[in-house]
């Protein structure tokens, strides 16, 4: 088993990078198409950032730092990426991120990818009132299950400001599921 350290060393080495590269892909597809899919809501459009995000994991691998693990800075660039790819889509549509996101839950319904039920969609709605900090901590807590000091590597925030965002989304979420 290879530390990060070096399997990072083989990432970059031209000799093995390709192996080492499908490694990455074997490891993390997964997990980041399930972060991505929790954010962009469409399993085609979750594709696209998917494979967008690897692209950027593998141009700038070399300027990876080494400063946060290797699983969190990938993270940071799938959450950018999909972000980047609903504000876009948003401004080409000409309507807000929250309609777009409003139109995504509506069309989960008819996903062959989704299955889940009304509770399920009526606590997506939930999600997309919040401001995007607390849809991102609560995604990333609730349905990924991600620790704190995980989330606070990936976007770059305090764990004490983590679980402060995360107590406000599920109150608002309660708040949100009992009045509608």
């Amino acid at each position: 088993m290879l530390d990060e350290k070096e399997f990072i060393e083989r990432l970059l080495n031209p000799k093995t990078q390709n192996e080492s590269f499908q490694k990455l892909l074997l490891d993390y597809q997964k997990p980041l198409y399930n972060h991505i899919r929790n954010i962009v809501l469409n399993h085609d459009d979750a594709d696209d950032v998917l494979q967008n995000t690897f692209i950027k994991v593998f141009q700038h691998l070399k300027n990876f730092k080494g400063e946060s693990k290797l699983f969190s800075w990938m993270y940071r660039i799938a959450t950018n990426e999909a972000l980047t790819f609903l504000n876009q889509k948003a401004k080409k549509h000409g309507i807000t991120s929250e309609t777009l996101q409003n139109k995504a839950i509506d069309n989960l319904k008819s996903d062959n990818y989704f299955d889940g039920d009304e509770i399920q969609i009526k606590l997506q709605k939930a999600i997309i009132t919040l401001p995007e900090k607390q849809q991102l901590v609560f995604k990333m807590k609730y349905f990924e299950e991600l620790k704190y000091e995980e989330i606070s590597e990936i976007l770059g925030t305090s764990v004490g400001a983590l679980k402060a965002s995360y107590h406000h989304a599920v109150k608002k979420i309660e708040a949100f599921v009992t009045n509608n």
